[in-house]
């Protein structure tokens, strides 16, 4: 309940087969699960979301997502692959959502519990929008961002702008004179900001999979924590991706 509501709290992860530079990353195996899957275990473990819904897109090359979600029994919509900002909004809207939690399906190594966190900081106050990544000081990778179905709404009447609709809440957090904004900054072993830990790279990939071939078998919960000690305790692996180039702000 929020004052006196029934708030619905639904994680969308936007999920395509067709990235430039790895296609099908989506669907790629850690340790005899796709990426995919990994993301919809390790959010289904949050106290607080009401479900989990895969933004994907009409593609023909996105039938193997949507049969993924059939297998494992998780919530998915079908959208534009362009047009992101709309995806996400209509996904949220097929499960009634009140409020996102929107997730990328290039981040393996979500943590639930900064989901959680940022929920219980959403609710604490008069915002619009609570994230870990207005100012980047978590490894990329743990990007979770709470924002309400309304505020998107809001958004997607208010901006044609391709930029702010390939990129989902770009036109929120760049607006503080009109939303209120509260960002979660990582403070004692989770203050890694050179780390990265996203699926978009061949050398990503090798990178993740020693990451959950590492952790996954011993505690299939692990925490953005344990990653972060793994990382600093190998430290070749993370060179593997420290060349790569991002592109920012990122979206599937």
């Amino acid at each position: 309940m929020y004052k006196g509501q029934k708030i619905k709290i639904v994680a969308t992860i936007e999920a395509r087969m067709t990235s430039t530079r790895l296609p099908g990353k989506v669907l790629l195996d850690l340790c005899g699960k796709p990426a995919l899957q990994h993301i919809v275990e390790r959010l289904r473990r949050s106290r607080y979301l009401d479900d989990v819904v895969v933004a994907t897109t009409v593609n023909a090359t996105d039938d193997p997502v949507v049969q993924m979600c059939k297998d494992i029994g998780c919530s998915y919509y079908r959208g534009s692959e362009e047009d992101v900002l709309l995806r996400v909004l209509e996904a949220a809207r097929s499960v009634d959502a009140d409020l996102i939690v929107e997730i990328t399906g290039d981040c393996p190594v979500i943590d639930w519990r900064h989901v959680d966190r940022l929920i219980e900081m959403f609710f604490s106050g008069e915002y619009d929008y609570v994230s870990n990544v207005m100012e980047r000081s978590f490894p990329r990778g743990f990007d979770t961002q709470v924002f309400p179905v309304r505020v998107l709404d809001e958004v997607n009447r208010l901006t044609q702008d391709p930029v702010d609709h390939e990129h989902v809440s770009y036109y929120i957090y760049n607006h503080p004179e009109r939303y209120r904004l509260l960002n979660w900054r990582a403070e004692g072993d989770a203050f890694h900001p050179e780390l990265e830990i996203t699926l978009d790279t061949p050398e990503d990939y090798r990178l993740i999979k020693a990451v959950y071939e590492g952790l996954y078998r011993e505690n299939p919960d692990f925490s953005a924590v344990d990653v972060i000690r793994y990382l600093l305790a190998n430290q070749g692996l993370a060179g593997l991706v420290s060349r790569v180039r991002r592109k920012q702000p990122h979206g599937q």
